[in-house]
């Protein structure tokens, strides 16, 4: 029988999993094993801030439920998502580049035709995103989905308003010349939900809670990979600090100021409104491509 010390344990635990039959897996928990206890070295962590972190990690599942996902904020505050998002969309100049889901996305949005209202009754200015969805060589992307959300103008999400309705949430389709049009409220800048176990840790760190104003967007298309993006308001607070590091400045656009008048929708608006144009340039899916267009939109 082997008996393991400080020095041998970690060799020890690795061979435990070196017959693991999916090499993949098998790569995964090595490493995983391996930076863990070298962490752990590293820091000489106490027994104490070892149950601290248990206790951290448990009560980050408890506050989680289908509407808000408090480990995949942690997961963004450490950098980590939006990590895994850069190294999994490597995308080539032209394409939309990708940026991280966030913990607020909801699978069963309703489906609104062009220029359909998606605000459910929430507060904030009227704006029209409008654009082009098309591939990399410039043809257009008939009946792709946009799946579009977003938080109104006090920051808020459908999750942290208690809307028994859909609130800022939709998904429209491109028409047959790749063209789209939502109708929603100019974003504006918020922070993260400190009310958790994430909050805790910006507390005592210090680190920066705030995200630039956005809109959410998930768009899929037949033979076509599916974009996870953000559209980030140009001049808009926080930019440069964005809380969970998902400005990428491709995606930083323009919010223009229109009189009342005449819409993108094709109707008439009686307020003053604002306009946002962004084309989504998508790629091609790839033989053996990691995800699938509905398993990467139901995922985040």
């Amino acid at each position: 029988m082997s008996y393991v010390e400080e020095g041998t344990i970690t060799a020890e635990v690795l061979g435990r999993y070196e017959n693991t039959p999916d090499p993949r897996l098998r790569r995964v928990l090595t490493s995983l094993v391996r930076h863990l206890h070298d962490f752990a070295r590293d820091v000489e962590l106490t027994g104490a801030e070892w149950e601290s972190a248990i206790d951290f990690l448990v009560r980050t599942g408890q506050i989680s439920d289908d509407k808000r996902n408090e480990m995949i904020l942690v997961s963004d505050v450490l950098g980590l998502s939006m990590l895994t998002t850069m190294q999994n969309n490597r995308f080539p100049d032209g394409a939309t580049p990708a940026t991280i889901s966030g913990p607020f996305h909801i699978s069963d949005s309703p489906e609104l035709p062009s220029g359909g209202d998606m605000r459910g009754g929430a507060p904030g200015q009227l704006c029209f995103m409008v654009g082009d969805v098309r591939d990399l060589d410039g043809g257009p992307v008939a009946g792709a989905l946009l799946d579009v959300w977003q938080a109104d103008e006090n920051g808020l999400y459908e999750s942290q308003v208690g809307a028994q309705d859909a609130y800022l949430r939709a998904i429209y389709r491109s028409d047959a010349q790749g063209k789209y049009c939502v109708r929603t409220v100019v974003p504006c800048h918020y922070s993260i939900p400190l009310d958790g176990p994430v909050g805790e840790l910006v507390r005592a760190t210090g680190i920066s809670h705030d995200r630039p104003a956005h809109i959410h967007l998930a768009v899929a298309a037949p033979g076509y990979q599916t974009l996870i993006t953000h559209l980030f308001r140009e001049g808009a607070e926080f930019i440069d600090s964005d809380a969970v590091y998902g400005v990428r400045e491709k995606l930083i656009v323009a919010f223009e100021e229109h009189p009342a008048g005449p819409t993108p929708a094709g109707d008439v608006a009686h307020e003053p409104y604002a306009v946002v144009r962004f084309d989504v340039v998508l790629l091609r899916e790839t033989v053996g491509a990691a995800r699938g267009r509905a398993e990467a939109v139901a995922a985040h």
